[in-house]
């Protein structure tokens, strides 16, 4: 599988991985200067870099990376960010400070992080009953606590 990457601006990083085990590429900050993201704040920090997937049976996700939602409070703002196959425009970080203090995103800094996983594309079909299971309609806590 190829992953087809453009830098939009000369200033762009392209993802990388830290280890060979990652399972994400990290994402990095395409600024030119630092943005301070307030408490409840979200900020929308580019990477200056497009992607064109393989085809229809892949997608982008982002996700927080550990250490800034763990030790800061920097989070994406939609939880996980989906880039589908078809898009072809900027890849963008929604970030969201959940802290009580301002953080500073600096350029070039690793901002989230991109996996790239399989999709199922499945046919939609309206039934009148759904099979049963021993679960059945059971959530939010239903299966116990431990």
């Amino acid at each position: 599988m190829i992953l087809k990457i453009k830098k939009l601006r000369e200033n762009a990083t392209l993802p990388t991985r830290a280890t060979e085990g990652s399972a994400g590429m990290d994402l990095y900050a395409c600024i030119t200067e630092s943005v301070t993201i307030a408490p409840g704040e979200l900020k929308m920090i580019p990477t200056g870099i497009a992607i064109a997937l393989p085809d229809k049976t892949s997608a982008a996700f982002l996700y927080a990376r550990s250490g800034l939602g763990v030790k800061h409070g920097i989070c994406l703002g939609n939880g996980v960010g989906v880039i589908d196959s078809d898009y072809r425009g900027e890849v963008c970080v929604g970030l969201c400070n959940v802290s009580n203090t301002p953080y500073t995103i600096e350029p070039s800094e690793r901002v989230a992080q991109m996996v790239i996983a399989p999709v199922i594309i499945p046919e939609i079909a309206e039934v009148s009953e759904l099979d049963s299971t021993g679960r059945g309609s059971g959530g939010f806590g239903s299966t116990g606590t431990r």
